[in-house]
């Protein structure tokens, strides 16, 4: 079998090189993964770490930390807010534990996933824009419009702050989930997209993880996301009632679920105490 084609001037991968180097790169990125985690793994202190872009939460993560840090046996959390590229990264080579991603516009290979809550869409643009003060668009107009549209175009640019500089400057229109609408500067605009493509927000982890305070924060942030649901409240306020409620329900399911984390792995165990309820 060839890996290298030496024909002509130089040296290039045939398509069987182009293959291996990509499994390749995914053994190697996967062998310093499981070493950064079995080194976190032996530290005497144990705790979580969730990556995040600010906002990325949904408006959950306060009501999913009072609700975990009152279980038993809850860990200390570390949160890493990131870009939007660095979040998957994270998990990817050990760093974090877990991330909040969003479907459908990340790559969830090699993770297991538990969605917490659907959102619309918004675009975000210069308060400015002519389409500024309306009460809601739809994508044909952003597309028609002078100002490229992201991520349609642009999608290599992922620092959110990139992003809301050139959307200021009138440079780029954002299409994104609703709950970035509180956190916006006071020079942009955020207008509904009636025909946007919802957003789903998950929790993200490594395949097969089986850390039982993985499991138990799993558990914990689906219960708190499915009270929120039920409830009725709203979007980025994700407290008091969703809090008191959660954390009483999510107290014996996730103790349960943190005895399981075994040979079905966080995600066994997660949706086994979905069963149950």
């Amino acid at each position: 079998m060839r890996l290298f084609d030496r024909s002509g001037r130089g040296v290039r991968l045939t398509p069987a090189g182009e293959v291996l180097a990509v499994e390749a790169a995914r053994i190697l990125d996967a062998v310093a993964a499981a070493r950064a985690r079995t080194q976190r793994a032996g530290r005497a202190e144990r705790r979580l770490v969730v990556a995040l872009k600010p906002g990325g939460d949904g408006g959950l993560l306060p009501a999913v930390l009072d609700a975990y840090r009152a279980l038993p046996g809850a860990v200390e959390v570390e949160l890493v807010l990131c870009g939007v590229a660095e979040r998957a990264r994270l998990l990817r080579d050990g760093t974090a534990d877990v991330a909040f991603l969003h479907v459908p516009y990340e790559d969830l290979t090699g993770f297991d996933s538990e969605p917490l809550l659907t959102e619309g869409s918004v675009a975000i643009m210069a308060a400015g824009h002519p389409l500024a003060g309306r009460a809601a668009v739809r994508r044909a107009e952003l597309e028609a419009g002078p100002v490229p549209c992201w991520p349609g175009q642009h999608g290599e640019i992922t620092d959110p702050a990139t992003l809301m500089q050139l959307v200021a400057l009138g440079r780029l229109v954002v299409v994104g989930p609703e709950s970035v609408g509180p956190h916006l500067r006071r020079d942009l605009a955020c207008v509904p997209v009636l025909d946007g493509a919802p957003t789903t927000v998950v929790l993200a982890w490594p395949e097969q993880a089986r850390s039982r305070d993985l499991a138990a924060f799993v558990r914990t942030a689906a219960t708190v996301a499915a009270t929120v649901a039920a409830t009725g409240t709203a979007t980025g306020t994700a407290t008091g009632t969703a809090t008191g409620t959660a954390t009483g329900t999510a107290a014996a399911t996730a103790a349960a679920t943190a005895a399981e984390a075994g040979p079905g792995g966080v995600a066994g165990a997660v949706r086994g105490g979905s069963r149950r309820e």
